[in-house]
């Protein structure tokens, strides 16, 4: 009884402390993400407090956060929607790719934690937040901007490539032998694949399946489905995260958007454990010694994530105000690039990389909503500079 009383306080003051942090979050109209790691460096080993009862549940919690999160996101898409995107955009993919990687696969290289951890933190460095990135475009009006959908594309491309990259870090970090490795990872990739043409050509089998007009019982039916898929993927050494994202992409019409808006307050609650409990476990202390490593990584990152933007809205014919957008909004590192750090730190590898994903992300996740709202003042600059520019070559 005095277990599940703890359990019960503990969880309580937890999510009630994380309902506080996103209000202020939202009045202060910036990301709650960098407030929950926050939090839960606070309530970890080093902090203020260290949580016991509830470990084992934020363990599970934050294994259905990751899982939520990507199913969600894969309802914002369709396999069609995918490829012609893939098609279109691939060279912006592959200039994002190599840009934004090549920072943290040098930063782990340099500070010897080894290729394995080289590959983990090229994939930190390198995705956006989608989630950031989408509030940002919404509360900031910009969803018709001509360079939007250079924008989506490069964040389309950067799921697609996940969905191949996740399966490929999840046979390095098991540790198998080479031809282990290689039959997993043909596997993986079959699975993903095999999958994927399965939710383009099966996909109103599944949606017919799960419609209901009763929310409660579509609930029940679509989390069932996604944690089966995601346990089954694991399996298979895929990620999870993949399986959700492909069972979301499976989804259309009618169910896809009745299963967003019921799953909407499950995912925000385990998104928001998921964050918390990367927090738990990565003690604050060591946070300072490696903070000059983060805020470097962070500036670097920041002029790369920003050429990127600014070259792919460029080439699909965006003007100055338009590229300096593209550039701005991509800037933020969220949801995937803990979950990658995440999978680096339960392998075993160096203990610094968790220490310096947590200070990196904090710093990149709270800065990127900020930055997007620099292109007004810096185009009104640039505009009053014009005129005074022509004033003064009419009077000449």
């Amino acid at each position: 009884m005095h277990g599940t009383v703890e359990l019960l306080l503990e969880l309580g003051l937890l999510v009630g402390a994380l309902g506080l942090l996103g209000a202020f979050a939202g009045k202060a109209g910036v990301s709650a993400i960098p407030l929950y790691l926050i939090a839960g460096l606070a309530f970890g080993h080093g902090g203020i407090y260290e949580m016991h009862a509830i470990t084992g549940f934020l363990d599970v919690g934050a294994e259905v956060g990751v899982v939520l999160l990507l199913f969600t996101l894969g309802l914002e898409y369709t396999p069609r929607e995918l490829l012609g995107t893939m098609k279109t955009s691939w060279l912006g993919a592959v200039v994002d790719l190599v840009l934004n990687a090549a920072p943290g696969v040098a930063c782990a290289l340099i500070l010897g934690w080894g290729p394995i951890a080289a590959v983990v933190f090229g994939g930190v460095t390198y995705v956006s937040s989608s989630g950031i990135i989408a509030k940002v475009l919404s509360d900031l009006g910009w969803l018709g901007n001509r360079e939007t959908p250079t924008v989506l594309a490069l964040l389309v491309a950067e799921d697609m490539i996940m969905a191949l990259y996740l399966p490929i870090l999840t046979t390095l970090l098991a540790g198998l032998a080479f031809t282990q490795a290689a039959w997993g990872l043909g596997i993986a990739l079959l699975a993903v694949a095999g999958a994927f043409v399965v939710a383009s050509r099966c996909g109103h089998l599944l949606s017919r399946f799960l419609a209901s007009p009763n929310d409660e019982i579509l609930l029940l039916k679509v989390m069932g489905i996604v944690l089966v898929i995601a346990g089954l993927a694991e399996q298979v050494h895929v990620s999870a995260a993949v399986g959700a994202f492909i069972v979301g992409m499976a989804l259309s019409g009618e169910v896809s958007r009745q299963a967003e808006e019921t799953l909407e307050p499950l995912k925000n609650l385990f998104a928001a454990i998921f964050f918390v409990n990367f927090g738990l476990e990565t003690d604050p202390t060591a946070l300072p010694p490696v903070l000059p490593i983060a805020i470097a990584l962070a500036v670097v990152t920041i002029a790369t994530k920003f050429a990127t933007g600014w070259w792919a809205a460029g080439r699909s014919g965006s003007a100055f105000t338009g590229k300096l957008r593209a550039g701005l909004v991509l800037l933020p590192r969220g949801e995937f690039s803990i979950v990658i750090a995440g999978l680096g730190v339960a392998a075993g590898l160096d203990p610094q990389l968790g220490s310096v994903a947590a200070a990196y992300v904090l710093i990149m996740a709270a800065i990127g909503p900020l930055t997007p709202r620099l292109a007004g003042p810096i185009v009104a600059k640039r505009r009053k500079k014009a005129r005074a520019r022509r004033l003064a070559e009419s009077a000449a």
